[in-house]
């Protein structure tokens, strides 16, 4: 099936933290290191052909040490992604090991130059291939899907047990070194199928809301832009006591009109060169 992506995300500080440690990778777009944020919603239709590719990081660490971890991840993927996208298109599990490693790396290597004990960032991707797509994840950032009739989570918590008196320490992250533990993302490949939705939120999001509140929203028959928006209403309304990431996708098929559009756009672009 020819398809194309149609998502839309947002970044938000939430309503109790002075500093957001969130960050993302959007198709080429992330957010510098200090930041409050997106300002609103935005969206995006992009075509599968181009091997789209998506993710949520979290940032740990006192100090500004989580929100430059969540930052240095995002520049890596990016990095990586323009040097490695025919890896993806050919063999996407290469690809996806390899820019964990790589983004592992880059933060590590932050930590060790800047002298800092402790810092790190989750990872929640969405990575579309022309055959099918892949979802990937580190830490407790999630992704679920949803087809309006069902509804399941597609990531692994990489948590230690549960903790009554806070959050439960992560197992799996980027930012450990190689010799103190092997990374083991968590991978999934999936068909393409038209209608289908993947949200991808960091614990902004999953510590306000319960899944049930969560496949509601995700159900509903509105532009991806307004499921945004009441997403983060919903956990800015329950306390919003950490920073909320989203960014939601859905599989469409390929708009031949748009991309019409788009090809004589980029020949008129490039004749008045």
């Amino acid at each position: 099936m020819a398809y194309q992506i149609e998502y839309a995300y947002t970044c938000h500080m939430g309503r109790v933290r002075a500093n957001n440690e969130d960050n993302f990778w959007c198709c080429g777009e992330l957010l510098p290191a200090e930041n409050h944020g997106t300002q609103g919603i935005r969206s995006e239709t992009i075509s599968g052909n181009r091997t789209p590719a998506l993710a949520v990081f979290d940032g740990m660490g006192g100090e500004s040490c989580g929100e430059m971890a969540a930052f240095v991840a995002s520049r890596e993927f990016g990095k990586y992604y323009s040097a490695n996208k025919r890896t993806l298109r050919d063999v996407p599990e290469d690809f996806i090991q390899g820019v964990c490693k790589s983004m592992n790396k880059a933060v590590c290597g932050y930590s060790e130059e800047n002298h800092i004990q402790s810092m790190g960032t989750t990872l929640a991707m969405t990575l579309f291939t022309p055959e099918s797509m892949f979802v990937c994840n580190l830490g407790d950032s999630r992704i679920y899907f949803s087809d309006r009739e069902h509804f399941r989570q597609v990531s692994t918590d990489h948590v230690l047990g549960r903790n009554l008196l806070g959050k439960a320490p992560l197992t799996q992250y980027l930012g450990v070194p190689e010799e103190q533990q092997i990374l083991e993302p968590s991978i999934q490949e999936i068909e393409h199928k038209e209608g289908y939705r993947y949200l991808m939120c960091s614990d902004g999001v999953t510590d306000m809301l319960s899944d049930g509140e969560i496949a509601d929203i995700l159900a509903r028959e509105i532009p991806l832009a307004d499921i945004v928006e009441l997403l983060l209403e919903r956990a800015l309304q329950k306390g919003g006591r950490d920073n909320v990431t989203i960014v939601l996708c859905e599989v469409q098929k390929q708009d031949s009109g748009r991309r019409l559009k788009t090809w004589l756009k980029g020949l008129k672009d490039k004749n008045e060169r």
